[in-house]
């Protein structure tokens, strides 16, 4: 593992065994782990992470995709404290200087007329808001989403949610979910505008004609690193638009410089969105999110009373801001563009050398790993992933894993990563391999 210079604290709370006993006494069954002997994580500091005995690990999964500029970034702990010192919580309904000033940084970030900003809490509850907001506007019910997506797990969230694992047999109306454009297994392979023809399909034969509105990741996260075909999504938003509807781009994994290429995912197919949403990375592991739209669409929210009593708080947009300056004071977009343009090609030459990579994909410090059986029946490898999870685990690498089958590793680092962090994952992946 790379040298690093930072030694965590002695920790003298309860241990893992204990922790487990709680969590099966007090917390919902439904919460899982990773892993046989699940880690548990005591202290982090940048890219790695240390367990209750000081035992170090990189952190290829970034708490799903959330940690973006490291693990307790010294900028981003001290405007909390510092904040938290001054004024922990007030309400909107009073002023507050770091509300307005991140709101105003974050319009920046975006393009076009998408500069008013309606902070939330999360992912799940970004695209709540927006999605009502697209309802309101247009006055059409009818929602497009893409299957294999995950958007959330909230009511209409789940509704648009298109994988069984992550839905539940309640209400979800006025919802079609249009084929996914995946490269890998899709029939069309990489032509994009083949796949969006399903999205005015589904327009011209399940709606009234007219949408309220289309919603897509750029990258599929929860759905196993999937990007979206070239040229999908500007046919897709010229049908949507045809029929009336608002574009929605759900940035809460891809956003925040994690492509590389670009500081969100929906640039990567040249389109620009009428509302984006957006959460995990904006925080660094801060609980917030937000909702970013026209001056026009956010009208509609005037016609009632919104109000959300955490969103926007002082603490949250003032780390928040912590953050953003330091992606760009210490460019690591560029960082996840050379990096992980590196790791990709070292993921690649894996797949060369074992027949159970059947692919490597992703952008930037997004990539994924899809494990199979047979390449040629692309055979879902389920039990080998967790394996192979376990034991880069017991090598000191962390990384998680998703995809509908549960057979793809899931790599999303804090853009902090290092070109040696990535030799060290690599490393660590091929050895296992070399063992099975």
């Amino acid at each position: 593992m790379p040298p690093f210079d930072y030694s965590p604290p002695p920790y003298t709370g309860p241990s893992a065994s204990e922790i487990l006993q709680k969590r099966k006494d007090y917390l919902s069954p439904s919460m899982f782990t990773f892993y046989k002997n699940p880690v548990h994580v005591v202290d982090g500091k940048m890219q790695y992470l240390f367990d209750e005995q000081g035992r170090r690990y990189l952190d290829g999964f970034g708490g799903i995709a959330t940690v973006c500029c490291g693990h307790c970034h010294p900028d981003v702990v001290e405007a909390v404290i510092n904040q938290t010192k001054r004024l922990q919580h007030s309400t909107i309904l009073y002023l507050h200087h770091a509300i307005a000033e991140f709101a105003e940084a974050l319009a920046k970030k975006l393009p076009g007329d998408l500069n008013v900003v309606f902070f939330t809490n999360s992912g799940t509850e970004a695209n709540e808001l927006a999605m009502m907001m697209a309802r309101l506007y247009t006055g059409c019910h009818d929602i497009i989403s893409i299957r294999n997506a995950y958007h959330g797990n909230a009511a209409g969230t789940m509704g648009v949610t298109a994988q069984s694992n992550w839905k539940f047999n309640v209400i979800q109306s006025g919802v079609h979910h249009a084929l996914n454009p995946d490269q890998y297994r899709g029939d069309f392979g990489s032509d994009g505008e083949k796949y969006a023809k399903d999205v005015q399909n589904l327009i011209d034969f399940g709606t009234s004609g007219r949408v309220g509105g289309f919603i897509a990741e750029a990258i599929q996260g929860v759905g196993g690193i999937l990007e979206l075909a070239p040229g999908y999504l500007p046919a897709a938003y010229s049908s949507v638009r045809k029929a009336g509807g608002l574009c929605i781009a759900d940035e809460v994994q891809s956003g925040f410089a994690r492509t590389g290429s670009n500081f969100w995912g929906f640039e990567n197919q040249g389109v620009v969105p009428d509302i984006v949403t957006m959460a995990k990375g904006i925080g660094n592991g801060i609980p917030i999110g937000a909702v970013v739209t026209t001056p026009e669409i956010a009208q509609v929210l005037t016609r009632s009373s919104y109000f959300n009593t955490f969103g926007g708080n002082p603490v949250c947009t003032a780390g928040a801001h912590a953050v953003l300056k330091v992606l760009e004071k210490e460019k690591l977009q560029e960082n996840a563009l050379v990096v992980g343009s590196y790791l990709k090609q070292r993921l690649a030459s894996l797949q060369d050398k074992y027949e159970i990579i059947g692919d490597v994909r992703g952008r930037g410090l997004m990539l994924g790993v899809e494990l199979v059986t047979d390449r040629q029946l692309k055979t879902p490898a389920k039990a080998e992933t967790v394996h192979v999870m376990d034991q880069m685990k017991e090598l000191g690498v962390l990384i998680g894993k998703g995809g509908f089958y549960g057979n793809v590793f899931r790599i999303t680092p804090p853009l902090c990563f290092t070109k040696e962090d990535a030799d060290f994952l690599v490393d660590a992946m091929d050895y296992t391999m070399s063992k099975m």
